[in-house]
This record gives C-alpha cells, structure tokens and sequence, in this order.
C-alpha cells in the first residue's frame, strides 16, 4: 500500500522549495548576526534558506529538522562548504548540542513547531533549550510574525490557497487551509489544513489534517527570555528595523543570555 503521509511530504517539501524563496529575512538576519564568523545552530533549517547563506557568509553552522524530504535538499545548495553540518532531530524531544555563540529561532518556527505536548509549554521549551545550548554571552535570534490583533489574521472560516504544483516525481496537486478561528482568551488558533494530489501513476490523494496552534503574545515571549536568562538587546516589527507597532507583523528579537 502506498504511503499517503510520505507522498503529501515529498510533494510540500518541493512547494516549500521552490515557492519560498525570498531573501529579505535571511538578509536581515545577516545584518544582525554581523560579519564575525560564530558557530550557530538554527533549529528547523527546512532546505536550508538561512542556514547556506549563513555558511557562505562565513559562519560554522548546524542545522536541525525533523522532515527528511527538506534535509535531502540541502546537499545540493551546500555543495563545496565545508562548514556546514546537518540532521534529522525533534526540536521539542531531541538535544540540540551545546557551545553555540548562536541560536536561530527563524522562519516563523515558534508558531509553527510541531509537537504531542501541550503547545504554549512546548513554545517556552524552545526557548529554554536555546539557553542550554548557547555559550555565555550568547544570542537567540527570533523571527516571528505577529500582529497586535491575531483575531484578524485567524478568524477565517473561508478557504485560503497556499500554493500547487508537481513535485520532482510528477506527483500534483495543492493545498488549502480551511475554517480557521481563533480563541482569544486560550491563544489557540484552529484549522484544517488539506491536501489534494494525484500521483504520478493516477492515485488520487486528499487528506486533512487537523491543526491547532498557540499565538505566543510578545509579553509572553519576553517572559519566556527573561525566565531563561536572556537580555533583549534589539526588537523590531519588520526588516526596516521599525518598532513592534499597531501596524507591524513581524517581531524579530535579538537576546544575549547572561
């Protein structure tokens, strides 16, 4: 019997490739990081859309993630570096090592983790294994988009479009988000996320899949740095390095620990 799950990953890993491809954020993270070559780690490094730059810019890196299908991109883009590593792991469940001048909480990760435990005390892990990993003096750079009113960005009971295609094995389809709500009293949004594809040998595929997830507020998050020791040195709402504001959707956090 063919694995359903396996086809649906295979093909998201390749519309993740090939539509997420922007730059400004791995440029901004760049500025910040600054050109001093340091050791980083950046956990769920996907295909690797920071975590090569970052090499090619001179930084020794390792990066973490759980989906098999985006680790094996990354050989290709990685091709003549030396100083760049990478593994399969369970941010939430695995060690993520330790000695790093840097740890890169990018890509919206904080949102979007996967994982059995309760959602906002798996958030807060995160945070707290980022300080076990890092040296003294070391730094977390977060990137996460928010927004004030998280209400507007996920009460949505309608069907919003991601993104479709045909994968590298001629499997097509799309995928659709679907009845999105939000409490605002738990900070958990609820959705379907579905899955439509045929395979390359005519196989039909649909498949949705329930999602829940916990909006971090931003003073929830300064209290998860603060509790595990972290400074916040710069704060911004966008890569103009504009203040968290009314019309910002971003926040991106750049802390020391102690």
């Amino acid at each position: 019997m063919y694995n359903e799950k396996s086809a649906i990953a295979k093909w998201n890993a390749d519309m993740y490739d090939r539509n997420e491809t922007g730059t400004r954020d791995v440029e901004f993270a760049l500025s910040v990081i600054g050109g001093t070559p340091r050791n980083i780690l950046e956990i769920a490094c996907g295909s690797g859309r920071f975590l090569v730059p970052l090499a090619r810019a001179g930084h020794i890196v390792t990066g973490l993630d759980f989906d098999e299908y985006m680790l094996e991109k990354i050989s290709q883009k990685a091709a003549g570096l030396s100083n760049i590593t990478w593994r399969r792991a369970d941010a939430v469940k695995d060690e993520w090592g330790t000695g790093f001048d840097v740890v890169m909480l990018a890509g919206n990760f904080l949102f979007n983790l996967i994982s059995d435990m309760d959602y906002e005390k798996a958030q807060e892990l995160l945070i707290r294994k980022a300080a076990d990993s890092l040296k003294p003096g070391g730094s977390v750079y977060i990137d996460y988009s928010y927004t004030m009113h998280p209400e507007a960005w996920f009460d949505n009971p309608g069907e919003v479009f991601i993104w479709e295609g045909a994968d590298s094995g001629g499997n097509t389809g799309h995928m659709l988000l679907l009845g999105s709500s939000f409490d605002r009293e738990s900070g958990m949004t609820y959705f379907t996320r579905r899955f439509e594809l045929t395979l390359a040998g005519g196989t039909e595929i649909k498949e949705d899949i329930p999602q829940s997830k916990h909006f971090a507020t931003l003073e929830q998050i300064h209290s998860w740095l603060s509790a595990s020791g972290f400074t916040i040195e710069e704060e911004y709402g966008g890569y103009s390095r504009e203040p968290v504001s009314e019309s910002t959707d971003r926040a991106i956090i750049w802390a020391r620990k102690n």
